[in-house]
């Protein structure tokens, strides 16, 4: 299993602003474009938690 990254929102639910610091971290550690991003919501259906592969499915 590749190594992940992952964020959770301060407040419980992610901020737009936490949400592009999450994509800035992924293409800053390399992650491939093509990885789908995992999202957790809350019962209201806003973002709770993100996470990406750091590698491919391959590595």
């Amino acid at each position: 299993m590749p190594a992940m990254l992952t964020f959770t929102g301060e407040d419980k639910d992610l901020t737009l602003d936490e949400l592009a610091a999450f994509v800035d971290a992924a293409k800053k550690a390399g992650v491939p474009g093509d990885n789908p991003i995992r999202a957790e919501l809350s019962t209201t259906g806003k973002i709770k938690h993100v996470e990406t592969a750091l590698g491919t499915d391959n590595d």
